[in-house]
């Protein structure tokens, strides 16, 4: 499994993260919405010309969130989107590939009322 790092500041609403593994699959999360409501995204960015499709999962805490779905291809990359819905704050979320041993995660925050969002 491969660590991530979290690219956003605290005070952004929208945030992503990205495994640092510079071999192999690159996988990323993205998170957007605010307060742990959030629309999230699971994008492998480097797939093997041939894929098309992909099952991608994702967790909240460790516990599967409904079920598996399929990512497809955009351009070079795979990815799928859940629907925006409530995690709550503090809440780690993790994307994962079939067949692909790499996790991105990052975790929902509270960024108070901002009159700029």
């Amino acid at each position: 499994m491969a660590w991530v790092v979290s690219s956003a500041t605290p005070a952004a609403a929208d945030t992503s993260a990205c495994t640092h593994h510079w071999s192999g699959p690159q996988v990323c999360i993205r998170m957007e919405g605010r307060n742990g409501w959030n629309k999230i995204t699971a994008i492998w960015t480097n797939p093997p010309r041939a894929a098309k499709t992909r099952t991608v999962y994702l967790t909240q805490d460790g516990q599967q969130v409904g079920h598996q779905h399929t990512a497809r291809r955009k351009g070079k990359t795979l990815s799928y989107t859940w629907s925006a819905f409530e995690q709550g704050t503090n809440a780690k979320m993790c994307v994962r590939f079939r067949g692909i041993d790499r996790v991105a995660c990052d975790t929902t925050k509270y960024i108070g009322n901002r009159a700029s969002l």
